[in-house]
């Protein structure tokens, strides 16, 4: 229904009848009658009757529309041309136009057939038909176009028609066309422009920088196509336009007829109204182009008060540690420098916090439409860099006070040691005489004169001074500074008192009195430890041993001389020292495997997990997001390997457990080993793994996010450090093996040593040669399909083939290659080594394959005359050879050893 009655209401245009048009059985030549009446010519058309009832409604009906509403009220003049045709013809065109014409008629005329029985006929039958055409309007029979110029002026009458009227029937039509598709055009620009202002006034502004940015890149592109489409539509107007007026531009004599005038019109009015329309638009978007510009202002404002905001918090939380004053005047000193340290540090985020709060004032004195939400940051801001600036000067003003007080706390001890060395210089029996007295006070009183330079002749009011800022451990030092100085103040009064009584004349001699015991300096005696080693040594050793220990006082060795000893003591000695080394070892394994996995632990708490903190997702770099398992491998399977069964301290109680044994029973570290031996397989994928984290970490490694949670961890070395962790323990635990092997030789527990060690150096030879696999390019295949990777390791290699021509064959044989040779079960590769730097950091290695050998279809020659460092591996009976120089003896033989086990594997499996 909708449908239908959208085609009722659309009026027609040329388009659609185009083909009727370009019939010209009716035109609209733009000729008006005396009174403005505008004039339809239906010229002389031969198929008149044949034109469908449709198609002529459809060109009457469009004809009838063109003329303004103010013309087409007067009402149509008709003139029908048919003067080589018949009455009949006359008659059909009359009684046609009478049915259907849509328009006001005024007047009809009919130029009747200009044959005289045709004419005769049309006299008597316009007279007996008359009534039938039930026309309201006066049918005017003329004889001809003389006739009708008694009407119709010539100038608006067509030539056919005698007059002097310029029309072309084709032009008429194409300006038509082109008049209807520039409103057209005008119609679907403004709607365009409507519905991209209906867009922009409904979208919803976005949170973030990226979006913000991404929808004003959107919008001026869009708005850019618009302008284009504006731009386009305008040009096609005045081109239009341009050629209307052709005829007056042409000929200054020229006019243009109503229609055209009209014509002119219509498009000036509809340049007029995308004028209208360019200039809303303009307008509009001038406002939401600078809502969103302020709004991507914003996000940028917003973002940055976040960064910031983050810094100048941890900046506030590093001041609020700084809550100690030192207990002494180096420490104080040492605070003062973590003080200034931090101020350094705190210098660039202070000066970006003002600077992003003065741009937030001018945002705000710009009129942004954020202002409720600006101005709180900047304040904000503004507060933390006050209360930093505050904080840092009252720590330095407390830190002042404090290195104040406790220079003068050292001055007056150092003073009270000077008065009791003073006090207990002075001998007593020098004193005895009158001048040595008077010697003794003068010395005194001198002594006592720095007291008032110090300060300290009022020790309570230097203690009082500082009472506001001690700490109550500082007080009691403070306390005790103060108490001696009153004990060493007495002690001089006492002094004094009795050196007076000397330096009078006596009557009597004085006997010697000592110091009293508060005048000499108290000074504790040193007490000898001695080493429990040394306790042992006289248990098992005798009295060598105790001569050796009492010669040595307490620098007494902690393994004595076992030379100095007779054969059964050096036994003795020898089984402790073993014994005791054994147990360090074994203790250092326990401590060092219990911090290892509280670090494995701290790294996938304290990083892993929080690369999922929501939080904290704003910090990760976008080059770190969903890479996860890059940086960390296999890390998490390590942790769960080490922590499996978690006890108390966060250790593992199963590996932890059976070490903790073998402090009783050394012999049986070997098998914790032998056990662990599948399950230490896990380090490989790990170390496989460890480039393309390192490359990362090169990417990524500076970033906020990583600082952030190494604060929080309080860890002194960046998070690369700890991924090396897993590399180092997987060697740490051989050279421990190691150790224990030299302290339990000729013992029970050797031979599983010894195997543990092997299994050990195994593994790490496992994973050092899968990290040269995996350096491995341009093999197509799969080398996980090739078997176990046995040996790897660079040769040179000579090749000789017998279907190859003689010089190639001598030229081959004296120039080796460098090759790195992977040796696999099923397959022998020949690779080149390849070192290229990454970054500017260290070279890394990588392998381009070459070749490759079946390993079931190669024999072996394991001498080759003349170098002992070579052998021969050949290939489909010798038509290949490959003579292969290893760099020492022991390495050719240890690969022939190997080749020779995969050969005799691959026999018995045949067999």
């Amino acid at each position: 229904t909708d449908e239908i009655m959208q085609q009722e209401i659309r009026p027609l245009v040329a388009v659609d009848i185009i083909e009727q048009l370009h019939r010209q059985f009716a035109i609209l030549s733009g000729g008006r009658g005396k009174d403005g009446a505008p004039i339809i010519t239906f010229p002389e058309f031969a198929g008149f009757s044949d034109i469908p009832d449709e198609d002529f409604l459809n060109v009457v009906t469009y004809l009838t529309s063109i003329p303004s509403l103010e013309a087409a009220s007067i009402g149509f003049i008709i003139i029908i041309d048919r003067r080589r045709d018949k009455w009949s013809s006359v008659k059909a065109s009359l009684t046609r136009i009478a049915g259907a014409f849509p328009g006001n008629l005024q007047l009809v005329f009919v130029l009747r057939p200009s044959r005289f029985i045709q004419r005769a006929i049309a006299d008597i039958g316009i007279k007996l038909y008359r009534d039938d055409f039930k026309m309201k309007v006066p049918i005017i029979m003329l004889n001809s176009v003389s006739d009708l110029h008694g009407y119709i002026d010539k100038s608006q009458l067509t030539r056919e028609l005698g007059g002097t009227l310029e029309y072309g029937h084709s032009q008429w039509i194409h300006h038509r066309t082109a008049i209807e598709n520039f409103a057209m055009t005008v119609k679907i620009t403004a709607q365009m422009l409507q519905t991209f202002g209906t867009d922009l006034a409904e979208t919803e502004l976005p949170n973030d920088v990226q979006c913000t940015e991404e929808l004003l890149s959107a919008h001026t592109d869009h708005h850019s196509k618009l302008k284009d489409e504006l731009k386009l539509a305008v040009k096609q107007g005045a081109t239009l336009l341009t050629c209307i007026r052709e005829p007056v531009t042409r000929s200054a004599n020229s006019k243009l007829s109503p229609d055209e005038l009209e014509n002119v019109a219509t498009v000036e009015r509809l340049l007029a109204q995308l004028d209208e329309t360019e200039k809303a638009f303009d307008q509009f978007w001038t406002k939401h182009h600078l809502k969103l510009e302020q709004c991507l202002q914003l996000r940028h404002f917003e973002h940055d008060f976040r960064e910031v905001k983050l810094i100048l918090d941890n900046l506030m939380e590093a001041q609020a540690g700084f809550a100690d004053i030192g207990d002494s005047v180096i420490r104080v000193e040492h605070l003062l420098k973590e003080q200034k340290h931090l101020e350094e540090k705190g210098q660039e985020p202070l000066e970006k916090a003002q600077s992003l709060a003065l741009h937030g004032e001018q945002l705000i004195q710009n009129n942004h439409y954020a202002v409720d939400s600006i101005r709180p940051k900047c304040v904000e801001l503004r507060r933390i860099c006050d209360d930093f600036t505050n904080e840092t000067k009252k720590k330095y003003d407390i830190l002042g006070k404090s290195l104040e007080l406790h220079k003068q706390l050292d001055k007056a001890s150092q003073w009270c040691e000077a008065g009791i060395y003073l006090l207990a210089s002075q001998a007593v029996d020098k004193c005895q005489s009158q001048e040595g007295a008077e010697t003794a006070l003068v010395e005194i009183e001198k002594f006592l004169v720095t007291a008032k330079e110090h300060q300290l002749s009022n020790p309570k009011e230097f203690y009082n001074q500082f009472d506001m800022i001690l700490t109550p451990e500082i007080k009691a030092n403070a306390q005790r500074v103060v108490q001696k100085l009153e004990d060493v103040q007495e002690m001089f009064d006492k002094r004094q008192v009795s050196l007076k009584k000397l330096a009078a004349k006596q009557t009597r001699p004085v006997q010697p009195v000592a110091p009293h015991p508060e005048s000499s300096p108290k000074r504790a005696s040193p007490k000898i430890t001695r080493p429990a080693a040394v306790e042992n040594l006289e248990q098992f050793c005798g009295a060598p041993g105790r001569e050796l220990a009492a010669q040595n006082g307490n620098h007494a060795l902690m393994y004595p001389r076992i030379a100095d000893c007779n054969a059964k003591q050096k036994s003795c000695m020898g089984s402790l020292v073993n014994k005791t080394q054994s147990a360090h070892i074994i203790n250092e394994l326990i401590e060092t495997e219990r911090v290892y996995v509280e670090e494995l632990q701290s790294i996938i708490e304290g990083y892993a997990s929080e690369m999922d903190n929501p939080n904290l997702l704003h910090l990760i770099p976008s080059a770190l997001q969903n890479k996860k398992e890059i940086l960390f491998g296999n890390l998490p399977e390590i942790y769960d390997f080490h922590n499996r069964h978690v006890g108390t301290g966060g250790c593992s109680v199963i590996f932890l457990k059976e070490i903790e044994n073998c402090i009783e029973n050394p012999d049986l570290l070997a098998r914790c080993f032998l056990k662990r031996k599948e399950d230490l397989q896990i380090y490989e994928k790990y170390c496989q793994n460890k480039p393309r984290s390192e490359a990362l970490w090169r990417q990524c490694g500076d970033s906020i996010f990583f600082q952030e949670c190494q604060r929080k961890l309080d860890h002194k070395l960046s998070l690369d450090a700890y991924l090396l962790k897993p590399v180092q323990r997987i060697t740490k635990y051989q050279l421990l093996l190691k150790e224990m092997l030299k302290c339990s030789k000729n013992s029970e527990g050797t031979a599983e040593l010894e195997e543990a060690l092997a299994t050990m150096l195994d593994i790490i030879k496992s994973v050092n040669d899968s990290m040269h696999q995996i350096a491995i390019t341009g093999y197509e295949g799969d080398v996980s399909e090739l078997g176990k990777l046995l040996m790897q390791g660079s040769f040179n290699v000579w090749t000789d083939h017998k279907k190859g021509h003689n010089k190639v064959k001598d030229l081959a044989r004296f120039k080796p290659m460098q090759r790195h040779l992977f040796l696999y079960t099923k397959m022998l590769l020949f690779c080149k080594k390849r070192e290229e730097n990454t970054d500017g950091h260290e070279k890394t290695a990588s392998y381009s394959f070459k070749n490759s050998l079946k390993m079931s279809t190669v024999g072996i020659t394991e001498n080759v005359k003349g170098d002992n460092k070579k052998f021969e591996i050949w290939y489909n009976g010798r038509e290949e050879v490959y003579i292969i120089q290893a760099s020492s003896v022991e390495l050719k033989n240890t690969w022939i050893s190997e080749i020779r086990k995969v050969l005799t594997g691959q026999l018995e499996a045949c067999r």
